[in-house]
């Protein structure tokens, strides 16, 4: 199958409901025969026209006569045709309408294919003619359109950071994703790592964050690199890597690391630990457990043990307690929108206030199984205050033998500023795209009285 076929194809499956990262795997590893540019070419057109659904969206209901009528196969051809025309222009445009009209042919019946071949036509003709919402007159439509998110997280954020790093947070949610990965120090150092990678043709920079983040700039595929296969980094974002240091496990120690799949803050313990002491990895989906095990052994890291567990269950399964216990609560997910191109369009915002409560009941299972003077950290990859900063102050007050505590001792580097500083020094730190240029991330600390 040629390239937008395949992409077509993958819409159609997420459409049908299915996660866009797995359908899009599922075809890529299905084509083995496929060129590594045409690879490049499906992956950017799937995730840029599901990020920008209500754009495309919106060109095709402005550029369609009774557009409500439009089945979603002839839509899925139009989003893909003016992603295209949008946001690929090293791609001729009479090559976009061209390829479209083949696969409308291809899939439905010579109407079809007449239709899309006006319809793009006709806007290429006049481009100016579709007008965008006025964003002095209906600026959340403005926002909502060109940036293409939802609505209710528009509100959210406009409310809680004002227009200009509003329009900042969707300008980084809409940007590539970056590639860092983790070196395992157990094998290689950072430097080392740096020079091997670019041996084998990769752009590497250093992390000035985290010591074992290396960010690549350009690389080829990570698993045909032989230093991915001896086992010598895993991929991690920056912002991931900071939990660990905060957790900050001696060697010979014992921790429990609460919903732990797929692993990669649980392997970076391990690290840190140099392989030593035990590591009580849990989730309550095998699958992910599996995926701790086979991290781990690629690795080469002995000290996890594994176990399914429902967190909201942990205090009468776990017969012991930890001095430290890592939380990397499941959430909303609103800090890493540019991993995941369908997120955005899958979250609702009623999930967020069910969210807390789950991550409230984790909360209370782990603080049962929490020594006194033990460490509890807190983890999210979101924004939103209720799974964040609101939740944790909301479990302090009731739990009087709960304090935060300083986190500067435990990062990984000097914070830059003096709100960063002061923000650590109460015990927590959130990480907001547009003001840290990294992914949105949270991570709190709190400490049982002795």
């Amino acid at each position: 199958m040629k390239a937008r076929e395949i992409a077509y194809r993958v819409l159609w499956e997420i459409e049908e409901g299915a996660y866009a990262n797995l359908a899009l795997d599922q075809f890529l590893r299905r084509e083995q025969k496929l060129l590594s540019v045409d690879r490049s070419l499906i992956t950017e057109l799937v995730y840029g026209t599901v990020k920008y659904r209500a754009r495309l969206d919106w060109l095709v209901d402005q550029t369609v006569k009774k557009a409500e009528k439009l089945e979603k196969g002839p839509r899925l051809l139009l989003r893909l045709a003016f992603y295209q025309l949008l946001f690929m222009d090293r791609i001729p445009a009479f090559a976009v309408t061209n390829e479209a009209v083949k696969l409308a042919r291809r899939f439905f019946h010579t109407g079809v294919a007449s239709l899309i071949n006006g319809v793009l036509r006709n806007y290429l003709r006049n481009p100016e003619k579709v007008l965008l919402p006025d964003v002095a007159q209906n600026p959340l439509a403005y926002l909502e359109i060109v940036y293409s998110h939802p609505r209710w997280m528009l509100k959210r954020w406009l409310t809680r950071y004002g227009w200009e790093n509003t329009v900042k947070l969707c300008a980084y949610n809409n940007a590539p994703a970056e590639l860092w990965i983790r070196v395992n120090t157990l094998r290689y150092s950072p430097p080392e790592l740096a020079e091997r990678l670019i041996s084998e043709g990769c752009v590497v920079e250093r992390s000035l964050r985290v010591p074992e983040g290396l960010l690549l700039k350009s690389a080829p595929s990570l698993v045909s690199l032989p230093s991915f296969q001896e086992g010598l980094f895993t991929v991690q974002d920056e912002s991931s890597m900071i939990a660990a240091h905060v957790v900050s496990p001696q060697p010979d120690t014992e921790v429990l690391d609460v919903c732990a799949g797929p692993g990669g803050k649980t392997t970076h313990l391990a690290q840190l630990m140099k392989n030593r002491g035990t590591i009580l990895a849990c989730d309550i989906h095998q699958h992910r457990i599996k995926l701790i095990e086979e991290n781990a052994d690629r690795l080469g890291i002995e000290n996890i043990k594994t176990r399914v567990l429902d967190a909201t269950c942990l205090a009468k399964e776990l017969e012991r307690s930890y001095d430290l216990v890592l939380v990397d609560a499941p959430c909303s997910g609103l800090g890493v929108l540019r991993r995941r191109s369908d997120a955005r369009w899958r979250k609702k915002e009623e999930e967020i206030k069910e969210l807390a409560a789950l991550q409230s009941k984790i909360m209370e299972n782990v603080y049962q199984k929490l020594t006194p003077g033990g460490r509890l950290i807190y983890s999210t990859c979101t924004l939103e205050p209720e799974e964040n900063e609101q939740l944790i102050e909301k479990f302090k007050q009731t739990h009087a033998d709960l304090a935060s505590y300083d986190l500067t001792p435990y990062f990984p580097y000097t914070a830059q500023t003096q709100a960063e500083k002061a923000e650590l020094q109460k015990g927590s730190r959130q990480f907001l795209p547009f003001r840290d240029g990294m992914e949105g991330f949270f991570i709190a600390g709190v400490q049982k009285k002795a």
